[in-house]
């Protein structure tokens, strides 16, 4: 069986995070000058590691096997959130270079193939799940024309880094089997219960609404209180609701979050005219996303037009369905998480977003998590421990390994 180098990956997981770095943390924006560093980097690690590699039309990395037959991609996105950790998808990445080149360099699996992937604006600095999506072909006139914070938008980033002539990267049906990816778990599960591997069984569905208050701006010294519409009053209260209302349908797993509040004019002599709540919601089961959005709607109905305040809650984004992984290619994740640590592994949902919930639409993919300590991310204190991160990679090359061998002529 291939054995990783641990110490080569933990250095080259340094090396990555140079691009960008910021104190802790990484800002390593798509198609800022440091990205592109950090992909010109990447595609010399991965033509070093034996690949064929090239920086593609949407900012992909690409690095393809010199073997033909079944093929597993593996990698993950190498942008990072605007106060981003030097783990979150980097990782990932590191783990699909280090997999390849230690099974190249291996000759009990030199013939197996491994193409690496470092995805484009995972992290939706313009849209999310850019790369990935170019990959399978869904990347749209609509997601090219969507814009950073500055209002550039994805076609103009493209040609701005000389990207606009070079050609997308594609999915080959005849070639490739399966997707892995690694990810750091992004929550306190596995370290809470003294876990070292996690093997994904779904990435949570996604949901929102944009709920919006109108009542009515006036004075607030000289507006007495039984003439007031009061807007915020009506989103306060509306949270408070709420709240109760999806904890009564909610599983297990659910969670929900208000996380954008605003009063307008926002002054504190005003009574505000009109308040806006933003509501997100995740689970890994599209029948209880359903059920919340069905009492967040007979609330809003029920609330409609008391003390004068219209209430308005159409959805607020697309809603993205729960993706299941592919449990062929977890059942190997496991078999080799319990060859490796027996008993210190376990099957567990992701509650964060990943390509895979783009890419398993067109291929078999699956997921494995290692611990973060505090189950801290999407922060510059993001980390884990120097242990797990070479184990997982390990593991994920055994089951990588375990998977082609199975699927060879």
């Amino acid at each position: 069986m291939a054995e990783i180098d641990g110490v080569r990956l933990v250095d080259s997981l340094q090396k990555l995070r140079s691009f960008g770095a910021n104190g802790t943390g990484v800002v390593r924006p798509t198609f800022s000058a440091i990205d592109m560093e950090a992909r010109a980097w990447l595609r010399a690690q991965m033509r070093d590691a034996g690949l064929d590699a090239v920086v593609d039309g949407a900012g992909n990395v690409f690095g393809k096997s010199p073997n033909p037959g079944p093929t597993l991609v593996i990698g993950s996105h190498s942008d990072t959130q605007p106060n981003g950790g030097w783990l979150d998808g980097a990782m990932g990445v590191m783990y699909g270079i280090e997999i390849a080149r230690a099974l190249l360099a291996d000759p009990s699996t030199a013939h197996l193939a491994i193409d690496a992937v470092a995805w484009s604006d995972e992290e939706a600095t313009y849209t999310s799940c850019l790369g990935s999506r170019s990959f399978v072909g869904e990347l749209d006139d609509k997601a090219l024309a969507d814009t950073n914070a500055e209002g550039e938008t994805v076609s103009d980033a493209i040609a701005r880094v000389g990207l606009s002539d070079v050609p997308q990267v594609r999915f080959d049906s005849g070639r490739h089997i399966g997707y892995l990816e690694a990810h750091i778990e992004q929550g306190p599960h596995l370290e809470e219960s003294d876990l070292l591997i996690g093997a994904v069984t779904s990435i949570v569905g996604i949901r929102g609404f944009e709920i919006t208050f109108t009542g009515e701006q006036n004075h607030a010294g000289t507006t007495p209180m039984h003439r007031r519409k009061d807007a915020g009053v009506a989103m306060f209260e509306f949270a408070t609701r709420a709240a109760k209302r999806i904890a009564s349908v909610a599983g297990p797993k659910t969670v929900w979050t208000f996380g954008d509040a605003r009063l307008e004019p926002g002054a504190p002599s005003i009574i505000p005219g009109v308040a806006r709540l933003v509501l997100q919601f995740r689970d890994a089961d599209d029948a209880i996303l359903e059920s919340i959005a069905g009492v967040v709607q007979e609330l809003a109905a029920e609330m409609n037009n008391e003390q004068g305040v219209v209430i308005s809650a159409p959805p607020g984004r697309s809603p993205i369905l729960p993706t299941h992984m592919d449990e062929g290619l977890r059942t190997h994740i496991e078999r080799a998480a319990e060859s490796r640590v027996p008993g210190k592994w376990v099957a567990m949902p992701s509650a964060a977003g990943h390509d895979p919930m783009v890419l398993s639409n067109h291929l078999p993919c699956a997921m494995l998590f290692i611990p973060s300590i505090g189950g801290v991310s999407h922060d510059f204190s993001e980390d884990s421990l120097t242990p797990d991160i070479v184990l997982g990679c390990q593991v994920l090359a055994d089951a990588a390994a375990s998977i082609l061998s199975e699927a060879q002529p």
